[in-house]
């Protein structure tokens, strides 16, 4: 009898595990950034899905009431079936949520599926009634015991790591011994990987350059980059240092003693996981940066951002500074005659000898232009002319600001700005789409990890959405009443603002909406298969 039942709740366990590490494995293993998931509105859906209620609700029933067996069971029975039927349907449209496969997720799954088989082979050997419980109890907290695994196993993991940096930190000394390699290290809330794709194509034409590969800018993927990739040839090696807790810059800039630390910009963006404002502004607020760098390294930092400012006004020692203009503060760099079109911009950068020379580059919005300073400040203090350094930028390509233009399907102009977001880059963002003709239209989720800052951002998100646009598709339910409050004062007439998730239907509303040479921003996490859809 229990044959057919146990089979299916075994099936199910297999993706619910999977599920469970791949969440892990997507906030870093991070338990801030794990906990702060369940403040959202798709975290609560997890925790309270009609599923796990309506498991709940047969458990309870079956405690109460022995009577209840054969009901719970034949309902238990179709529920499991229907949900291998979903989870058949997610592997055949491959949008199963599981893990990538690295040797800690690996570890991970194969102890908590043995874990899962022994505690079957137990349940098998319970009375009935006590097997039909066992199966249910185990499944409404199988969240809660996949969570203890990892955090048991952390200790393990911790040890492999901190052997892990200690080797990268002996190799990175050998190299710099026998080569005189320079290392620049990049944090800051935003910014960063544009940053340092330009700053790669510029040394690139004259130096041998390794940087940290696209989501490698944790301690342990940078090391892993160092042990990898790094080779006596190398002359440069750029590292994008990113950090979720105070002491992890430090970290990792104690063993990478870089000699340029750049930072790009701070906002709000990921206050919730550091917990402060001021934890934020030591960590990927170049705080413990600025402190490594001190005594034989040169600080550069981001002239038009308020928290950049007070770091470089805080900091001793070597410091530069950079501005889109030259009026907040007496910069060492600054841009002049900024033109934005909707492929490239355009602009003169100063310096304060007086030395200046044009730039072009194939990247989109006026906020590139403080990234591609950041750059090029570098770039010249590691010994390229200003010659050298605008002639490599003719060669940087659109996807390196991480924002690209694209044909969409009808004509219709596709910004996709789907690699990530935050405040300053959705303001940013706005503001390029805001130099088309036609009909504008962005599609985002609610941002999150920004803590008690959270509501007042929406609101301000909301009102540039309204200014800017005439249709306003919101996908996540997290804080769409305050981004509407602010649409809704600033709002064009006869502008709309949705609330959808689902690909089908915004693709259907924007090309109801849309005609060609409309444009259509897709900014942060957008649903998937939505940019699938939208292209030609």
């Amino acid at each position: 009898m229990f044959i057919l039942l146990n089979t299916l709740w075994f099936a199910w366990m297999l993706k619910y595990v999977l599920f469970w590490l791949y969440l892990w494995q997507l906030k870093e293993y991070h338990i801030g950034r794990f906990i702060d998931h369940f403040r959202t509105h798709k975290g609560k859906k997890l925790l309270f899905s009609f599923a796990q209620i309506l498991k709940l609700v047969l458990l309870i029933f079956l405690l109460a009431d022995n009577n209840s067996f054969a009901f719970v069971f034949s309902v238990l029975t179709i529920v499991y079936f229907i949900e291998l039927l979903f989870f058949a349907r997610s592997i055949f449209n491959r949008s199963f949520k599981k893990p990538v496969w690295t040797l800690k997720t690996v570890f991970l799954s194969t102890v908590s599926f043995i874990f899962v088989i022994l505690l079957l082979g137990w349940i098998l050997n319970l009375k009935d009634e006590a097997k039909l419980e066992g199966l249910l109890i185990f499944d409404i907290l199988a969240p809660l015991i996949v969570s203890a695994i990892v955090l048991l196993l952390q200790p393990i993991f911790v040890t492999v790591r901190n052997n892990t940096l200690r080797q990268a930190q002996d190799k990175l000394e050998k190299i710099r011994e026998l080569s005189g390699l320079k290392v620049v290290a990049i944090t800051g809330s935003y910014g960063k990987t544009s940053t340092k794709e330009f700053l790669i194509k510029i040394l690139s034409k004259k130096f041998r350059v390794l940087s940290t590969k696209e989501h490698q800018n944790a301690e342990i993927g940078i090391a892993n980059c160092i042990l990898n990739d790094l080779k006596p040839s190398h002359q440069i090696f750029i590292a994008e240092v990113a950090a979720y807790d105070k002491g992890k810059v430090k970290e990792v800039c104690g063993i990478l003693k870089p000699e340029i630390g750049i930072v790009t910009g701070v906002n709000e963006q990921h206050l919730a996981v550091f917990g402060s404002l001021k934890n934020l502004l030591l960590g990927e607020g170049g705080g413990e940066l600025a402190e490594v760098l001190e005594k034989n390294g040169t600080l550069i930092v981001n002239g038009d951002n308020k928290y950049c400012r007070d770091l470089y006004k805080r900091s001793n020692g070597n410091k530069k500074i950079y501005s889109l203009g030259n009026k907040t503060i007496n910069s060492d760099l600054w841009s002049d005659s900024v033109t934005v079109h909707r492929d490239y911009i355009s602009f003169l950068a100063i310096n304060k000898s007086g030395e200046l020379a044009h730039f072009d580059a194939r990247v989109l919005g006026k906020h590139n232009v403080q990234n591609l300073l950041a750059a090029i400040l570098t770039a010249n203090e590691l010994g390229m002319s200003f010659e050298e350094i605008s002639n490599a930028c003719k060669s940087i390509l659109p996807e390196q600001s991480g924002m690209a233009l694209r044909q969409g399907k009808h004509g219709i102009n596709i910004i996709d700005s789907s690699y990530s977001a935050n405040p300053d880059g959705v303001f940013a963002d706005l503001d390029y789409l805001s130099i088309f003709l036609g009909k504008k239209v962005v599609v985002m989720p609610c941002l999150i990890e920004l803590g008690d800052a959270s509501s007042i951002i929406h609101e301000k998100i909301g009102r540039k959405i309204g200014e800017v646009c005439d249709l306003a598709i919101i996908t996540t339910k997290d804080k769409f009443k305050e981004i509407k409050q602010g649409f809704d004062e600033t709002k064009k007439e006869s502008a709309k603002i949705l609330l959808c998730d689902n690909p089908s239907d915004i693709y259907s509303a924007i090309t109801l909406f849309c005609k060609s040479g409309d444009a259509v921003l897709l900014e942060g996490r957008v649903p998937a298969g939505l940019i699938n859809l939208l292209l030609e």
